[in-house]
């Protein structure tokens, strides 16, 4: 389906690609994976041709369409189903041309492509798709201009999804979701039904949805077979051999340079070293293996404090007093305490950590906290705050006020950053790199509780797995927001669902969590058709449709007329359609030509009819 051949990229003079090449058969599930930085995202905007190649091709066949996120989506009035909709751009073509279109003929085969493509149970299909993705059904008709940007790009990523094109390209789809709209996308994409390429640091993603991994890496493409457990396993095992087979031919060629050195100046041997000299010229000798430079994370570890460190009691948490957004919260948190908050995004997660950051006052209750307790919190949104103009080196100074800049670079060592790094402009960071900051920032004075709201946003694999490391190393406790199911059930042993405007420990796991989202979302389903059901019934419909006509008998008899106009008038098209369907139609040509004139005629008539009946009903239906 999609072929990449001799692909070549550069960047500023910097090669991206070189000479990568791969193949995606139809119908393949693929997860694109790399370092941040490798050129997995240039890949896409190669494949979709918003850039172009120095050399090599991107074949992908015509009759192929693409769909991949917008990330232009911005202010508009149209509602939320209508924006989805509107992604499938041929059934928004034929919607429009049945009102448009006069030619009957043109109509009926409109019909028969919107009944092809299924159009009519498109808004069905449309609404459970937003609804995966956490939108409320009394949310689908409000305009897109109200929704925040994260909530907007769940809108394009729905719409993406929708269309359902021959290749689907995404690029971190995981971004702006929660937990449980991950979990339902897993669910959709393991069974996609066509092509799809997707871009992704989540592991769980990556081991459930997809059929092959294509691993971006040294400037080039390789595909494997199977999830990315499979991948990592896989390459593990390649990249061994490649080194074994290094040393091996790197001992044979020194044993043969040896030989040269020692003989090449004896008569005798002269021969043989010449001999072994022009083969060991044209020795093709693997390279070796280059050890990755992984990144490693180091908290720095507390003292003890007796339990518990800290106490919420019965508080009320939101920022209005007249409307807390959670109600009688009763929970402690111990030093030994691995807890991961559960429920969607808007129930309060990131409310209920700034209470226990101590950056929001309980409006009722209270929060009581040991004397000596530090906190290091980590929020998303905190790479906002950071000073663009000054280094890393600088900004971790201000923090640890009077201490050598030896013990400040070391700190900032712990976190990935070398001495050049560490004197960059924060502004030229990755977002990687600034998460990494502000780890290093927040745990500099080796704080008993950590608080992590979804810090795993713009971090790599590597990254995210040096991140549990350390956190599983870390001594103190953790409350961890996160939409990454790996590094929940990795790192978390206590499970708080904040739903419901109030917080409660859930007894089970993450499995048994997934379960639970599926049943509520299964009772919401059934409760909305019981509320569909207890409208009127059929019966009723009948006998209020039979009144209606009492009251408009002119309307209907005039509605009545114009349909049985349309009939006979159908049954007659078909009847001369059949004779001039005949082989012997045209024997005598005198009469095919006045039969075509009276069928032109009859097709006219049937138009007006059809124009007649429809605004009888029209003028019924508004009576």
């Amino acid at each position: 389906m999609l072929t990449i051949s001799n692909l070549t990229y550069r960047v500023a003079g910097r090669l991206i690609l070189e000479d990568a090449g791969v193949t995606v058969a139809e119908g393949r599930r693929v997860g694109v994976v790399g370092a941040n930085g490798a050129g997995k995202s240039t890949l896409f905007k190669l494949i979709t041709g918003e850039l172009h190649a120095d050399n090599g091709t991107v074949s992908l066949s015509d009759r192929y369409t693409i769909g991949f996120v917008r990330q232009d989506i911005g202010d508009m009035d149209m509602p939320l189903l209508d924006v989805v909709l509107a992604a499938d751009v041929e059934r928004s073509r034929l919607m429009h041309a049945v009102e448009t279109e006069q030619d009957p003929y043109k109509i009926a085969d409109i019909y028969a492509r919107l009944d092809d493509i299924d159009a009519y149970a498109a808004p069905a299909r449309a609404s459970s798709i937003l609804a995966g993705l956490g939108f409320k059904d009394d949310q689908l008709g409000e305009p897109l201009r109200n929704f925040s940007g994260g909530w907007r790009m769940r809108v394009a990523l729905a719409a993406a999804l929708f269309r359902q094109p021959d290749l689907l390209l995404l690029d971190e789809p995981t971004n702006h979701l929660d937990l449980e709209a991950i979990m339902w996308l897993e669910a959709y994409l393991a069974s996609y039904p066509k092509t799809l390429l997707m871009i992704s640091h989540d592991r769980e993603l990556l081991n459930t949805c997809v059929t092959h991994i294509i691993h971006v890496d040294n400037k080039k493409l390789t595909a494997y077979t199977g999830n990315f457990n499979t991948f990592e396993r896989e390459r593990a095992e390649k990249l061994m051999s490649q080194q074994k087979l290094h040393e091996k031919q790197t001992a044979m060629r020194a044993h043969m340079q040896a030989f040269v050195d020692r003989f090449k100046a004896k008569a005798s041997k002269a021969k043989q070293a010449q001999s072994r000299l022009k083969a060991l010229e044209k020795m093709d000798v693997v390279d070796a293996v280059i050890a990755e430079r992984g990144i490693k994370f180091h908290f720095p570890q507390p003292e003890e404090l007796p339990p518990p460190i800290l106490t919420i009691r019965h508080a009320d948490i939101g920022y209005t007093p007249t409307n807390p957004v959670l109600r009688n919260v009763d929970e402690i948190i111990d030093m030994d305490d691995r807890i991961a908050l559960l429920g969607a995004n808007g129930n309060g997660k990131s409310t209920l950590i700034k209470l226990i950051a101590g950056r929001l006052a309980a409006l009722q209750g209270e929060v009581v906290a040991s004397g000596k307790l530090r906190i290091g919190y980590f929020s998303q949104h905190q790479a906002e705050e950071l000073r663009l103009d000054e280094s890393p080196l600088n900004a971790m100074a201000r923090v640890m006020e009077g201490k050598r800049e030896t013990d400040v670079r070391a700190l900032l060592g712990r976190f990935g950053f070398n001495k050049t790094l560490a004197e960059n402009r924060i502004g030229s960071l990755s977002g990687g790199e600034k998460a990494r900051l502000l780890f290093a920032l927040m745990s500099y004075n080796a704080p008993h509780l950590l608080l992590l709201d979804e810090p795993t946003n713009h971090l790599d694999m590597d990254s995210r797995e040096a991140l549990v490391e350390a956190l599983n190393a870390y001594q103190g406790a953790v409350v961890i927001v996160s939409h990454d199911p790996s590094m929940v059930e990795r790192v978390a042993d206590r499970l708080w669902l904040v739903a419901n405007g109030t917080c409660t420990v859930f007894d089970g796991d993450l499995e048994a969590y997934r379960a639970h989202v599926v049943a509520q979302r299964r009772n919401e389903r059934r409760g909305e058709r019981k509320k569909d059901a207890s409208g009127p019934s059929a019966k009723e419909l009948k006998k209020a449709l039979q009144e209606k006509k009492k009251q408009f008998p002119d309307l209907v008899a005039r509605s009545e007329q114009a349909e049985a106009l349309v009939s006979r008038l159908a049954k007659q098209r078909k009847q001369m359609e059949a004779q001039m369907a005949d082989s012997t139609f045209y024997a005598d040509a005198t009469a095919a030509q006045q039969a075509q004139f009276t069928y032109g005629q009859l097709l006219r008539e049937l138009e007006e009819a059809e124009t007649v009946w429809l605004e009888a009903q029209e003028a019924f239906e508004r009576a």
